[in-house]
């Protein structure tokens, strides 16, 4: 077991982390159809109050590369909850917008949302899984 207390609290963080997203994914997918990652570009763009983003303010948000936000900005417009614009002054520049559906849809899931951070924040932190050789 590593002694460095900060090595520890880099741990404590990562499994939080993988316990938020675990089962965040699983709750927003089943009761909201939205997906982890769907629900924070949503959650963005409703907290920021603009009618309009660049992909890469939207991609900056929520820490993923322009073209992994470009494909869930791709599934989240399939499903009607935003909706894609050209710039009109920069026609290489693209605009998303969150429909009323977004909307209505992100407002839905925000209480299973926090429900579930409110669970795994509540929780003692984790603790170290004990390594075992492996077998031969």
């Amino acid at each position: 077991m590593n002694e460095d207390p900060v090595v520890q609290k880099w741990r404590d963080v990562l499994a939080k982390h993988a316990a938020a997203s675990c089962v965040l994914e699983r709750e927003l997918s089943e009761r909201h159809r939205l997906g982890m990652s769907e629900f924070e570009v949503l959650e963005r763009m409703v907290e920021g109050g603009r009618e309009k983003y660049r992909v890469q303010e939207v991609a900056d948000a929520v820490h993923l590369s322009q073209s992994a936000c470009s494909r869930l900005i791709a599934r989240l417009e399939k499903a009607g909850l935003v909706c894609r614009n050209m710039c009109e002054a920069d026609r290489r520049g693209v605009f998303v917008r969150i429909t009323d559906e977004g909307r209505t849809r992100h407002r839905e899931a925000v209480p299973t949302h926090r429900a579930v951070l409110r669970q795994v924040f509540a929780a003692e932190p984790a603790k170290p899984a004990e390594l075992r050789p492996a077998e031969v």
